[in-house]
């Protein structure tokens, strides 16, 4: 019986967590589209968004209010079963990567100490990649499903792009791998409290990922799925009201998650860079509460980051894009990956 309370209990701290981090993605995702606009009317000498309540802050629920309410339409010459899991797919695959991320400092509490994540597995970072890798089954089934020549060009794009870019990315995260000698997220954040965040050991490891993250996410310059001056919307061209909204949501949350994951890697994640967290003597929960804004203080740099490149550099060629993924960023990539594993086993003799 006392086992059973206690599965109980993690059953619903568990779910507790999943439900938060949910509502984070949306949130966050509702208010990056908000913090674009701003940015850019800031970028271009204007105010961008200002009349729904105070600086526009309820401009979000507008836009999500005006896609709630628009008419559902589905293509007659389209595979109506496939059309629907399109988008579903692609919102699920954003939401998942989010499980194994460690969004703040373990909580200790009389009974034990437990972790701010869904699941603390060994192979985390794998998992990210593995559900990243399915995400473009998201893409490629609504442009397909659609029965729309633009829109199963722009899937078609989409999915190379994607795939194209997993590989260097790929290669990238090997050498921080070969650091910190684990594939355990919590264990990657530990590691670089004691030894320094990864970002001044691997630099250039840390510019092919994020140069590969803005791919992965279809972001300028590498937007061109939805490329609207050859390819009118894109892949999902003939989708609307909510179903459109999912696909445009997943890719905010993609934008979020990406932010996370960089954070995690590279920049020490909730961790506080050069501070002593233990010497400060407060409550678990409250150093908790710190690490998680700490967190969020990095994901929200790295998504201006993401916001200003968009609306600074133009738009590539579609040969441009790949050439850069597989002659340069590739190359490059393998280079590091074996600088960085002659430096460590240097170091080791």
């Amino acid at each position: 019986m006392h086992l059973l309370v206690i599965d109980l209990w993690f059953i619903l701290g568990k779910a507790t967590l999943i439900a938060c981090i949910i509502g984070l993605s949306f949130f966050v995702a509702m208010y990056t589209t908000l913090a674009e606009r701003k940015v850019a009317g800031w970028l271009q000498d204007r105010h961008g968004p200002n009349r729904a309540g105070p600086f526009g802050i309820f401009q979000p629920l507008a836009d999500g209010g005006k896609l709630f309410f628009k008419e559902e339409i589905i293509p007659l010459a389209s595979n109506k079963f496939l059309f629907l899991l399109g988008p579903g797919l692609a919102m699920v695959t954003s939401l998942v990567t989010s499980t194994v991320i460690p969004w703040a400092a373990p909580v200790t509490t009389a009974t034990g100490t437990f972790p701010v994540q869904v699941a603390d597995v060994d192979m985390g970072i794998l998992i990210v990649f593995s559900v990243v890798s399915v995400g473009v089954y998201g893409i490629m089934i609504g442009g397909w499903a659609s029965n729309n020549k633009f829109s199963l060009i722009a899937a078609i794009r989409g999915a190379s792009q994607m795939v194209s870019y997993e590989l260097p990315m790929g290669l990238a995260l090997i050498a921080v791998i070969f650091m910190t000698g684990s594939l355990k997220m919590s264990e990657i954040v530990s590691h670089q409290a004691e030894h320094g965040i990864n970002f001044l050991y691997q630099p250039l490891g840390f510019i092919i990922f994020f140069i590969c993250a803005l791919a992965e996410c279809n972001r300028t310059p590498f937007d061109l799925p939805e490329a609207e001056n050859e390819l009118n919307f894109g892949y999902h061209q003939e989708y609307s009201s909510m179903k459109l909204g999912f696909y445009l949501f997943a890719e905010y949350i993609n934008m979020f998650v990406s932010a996370a994951v960089m954070a995690t890697l590279y920049f020490g994640g909730y961790d506080i860079p050069f501070v002593n967290e233990a010497s400060w003597g407060l409550e678990s929960w409250i150093m908790s509460a710190i690490s998680f804004g700490i967190l969020m203080i990095k994901i929200a740099v790295i998504l201006f980051v993401f916001i200003w490149i968009r609306w600074t550099i133009p738009r590539f060629r579609y040969d441009q894009l790949m050439n850069l993924g597989w002659k340069k960023l590739i190359p490059l990539a393998l280079i590091n990956m074996i600088i960085s594993a002659a430096v460590m086993l240097w170091l080791k003799k």
